[in-house]
């Protein structure tokens, strides 16, 4: 036990003072954040940049249909011809000219209307220009088969059902998705810290057994001992630069907003003024934001993340096991490639699947099945944890099945790896194949 701390140790010394992790483990945040704020600060100021359309109606319709929102200005023309209006749209550098001709009836009208711009214009605008055609065209057809003005109104008022459990609280929609996302963030924070965690195992595996210091070591300590000694000790030096990750990146994200005066709604900013030439006056209900708030804090946070640690343990030690059993099986990184995408496979299954399923159904035998499989379980059950457990969550019994079958499946990957590392980290000039491999097994 005490050569395992012993190697825990170096290993973990080793990393964090390697000059590369601790420039990325201080360079990354920085990064990090200062693509978010850029990304927001663009945002912002395409936001900030209202559209300017010249608007020439001819026709007796549409005269309180176009009205100038947040994001974009109509500058309405009169008693000018059709070239006059694009001289002037052009002059001016508009972003177009809508034009409606006057025509005897509203099919005619539409028919020919035109929106002139300079070059190519987007979909988003013209989607919201056609929107309001369209309205105008389905209201007029209605009233023409008899349906009055009030009729209409009637006919186009929104409906949404009333969302409540048995116990008689109030729900809202989307939540499942929401709770999804959460602990799909929670997923791929896990996979990508197997991905470049595991991978720092097998260098390091790779890089002592080129250099033949291996054979140094190995005569002091069990090829068991210095393969646990190694996932142990780089795991902790990557959650300590994680842990630095996520607090300095709180930190810096926070000081740039605050500086910059930079609101994160920026970035939803574009989605809201899609809809707001048509309906301009449709704001989201302050009894919904706060329906929503309430379900995110209603979220079990210290169950959700107290299993998060329990599977982000398990799940790392399962797959920087099968890591280091390849760094021991090869002489260069070059020869890994054969081996890392069965590897990688089942943590992009989790993540694909996992949304897929679990977002329409948390409880489908989809989800249920990856959640309880102990190479996608650590992923995909942290995508239904935010429901709950128990009632209307995940139940108790799948929980600690996916638990269990996690722990067994470590217990075995780690003898199969020891055995590969045994025989391989000795083992030079030989390319390995899978079937060289099961010989290890049986040695």
């Amino acid at each position: 036990m005490n050569k395992l701390s012993l190697i825990i140790k170096r290993e973990y010394l080793a990393k964090v003072r390697n000059k590369s992790f601790v420039v990325m483990t201080f360079l990354s945040p920085i990064l990090m954040v200062g693509m978010v704020v850029l990304i927001t600060y663009l945002a912002k100021v395409n936001d900030n940049e209202k559209q300017i359309i010249a608007l020439l109606n001819e026709s007796d319709y549409f005269s309180n249909e176009f009205l100038t929102t947040e994001g974009t200005s109509f500058i309405h023309y009169h008693n000018i011809t059709l070239e006059e209006a694009k001289d002037s749209t052009m002059h001016m550098g508009y972003s177009g000219l809508l034009y409606i001709p006057n025509e005897v009836d509203l099919e005619k009208v539409t028919a020919r209307s035109f929106f002139y711009s300079k070059d190519s214009p987007s979909t988003n605008l013209v989607g919201r220009l056609e929107l309001v055609f369209q309205e105008r065209l389905r209201q007029r057809r209605l009233q023409d088969l008899g349906v009055s003005a009030k009729q209409y109104a009637n006919m186009e008022a929104a409906f949404e059902m009333n969302i409540a459990s048995f116990n008689g609280k109030e729900n809202v929609k989307g939540v499942n998705e929401i709770k999804a996302f959460i602990g799909g963030a929670f997923g791929y924070l896990i996979m990508m810290f197997i991905i470049i965690y595991g991978g720092f195992v097998m260098r390091s595996v790779i890089e002592e057994k080129t250099s033949r210091i291996i054979e140094v070591i190995i005569s002091s300590v069990k090829p068991f001992q210095l393969m646990l000694g190694k996932i142990i000790g780089t795991s902790l030096a990557g959650i300590t630069q994680f842990v630095i990750w996520v607090i300095s990146g709180g930190i810096l994200m926070l000081v740039a907003f605050s500086v910059l005066n930079i609101e994160l709604s920026a970035l939803s900013n574009g989605a809201e003024l899609v809809s707001s030439i048509h309906h301009p006056d449709v704001v989201t209900p302050d009894q919904s934001l706060q329906l929503y708030a309430q379900e995110i804090l209603d979220i079990p946070w210290l169950l959700l993340i107290g299993f998060f640690l329990v599977y982000f343990i398990l799940g790392y030690l399962i797959y920087s096991s099968i890591y280091a059993a390849i760094g021991a099986a090869v002489d260069n990184e070059t020869d890994t490639q054969q081996f890392i995408f069965p590897i990688i496979m089942p943590l992009m299954l989790a993540i694909y699947v996992g949304f897929f399923s679990v977002f329409s159904n948390p409880h489908g035998p989809i989800a249920v099945g990856f959640s309880l499989f102990p190479l996608t379980s650590p992923i995909v059950m942290l995508m239904r944890l935010p429901g709950g457990v128990g009632d209307g969550g995940v139940p108790w019994w799948q929980l600690m099945t996916s638990i269990f079958l996690l722990m067994l499946t470590f217990i075995g990957i780690v003898w199969v790896a020891a055995k590969i590392y045994r025989v391989g980290i000795l083992m030079y000039g030989k390319k390995p194949t899978y079937k060289e491999l099961y010989k290890w097994l049986k040695y």
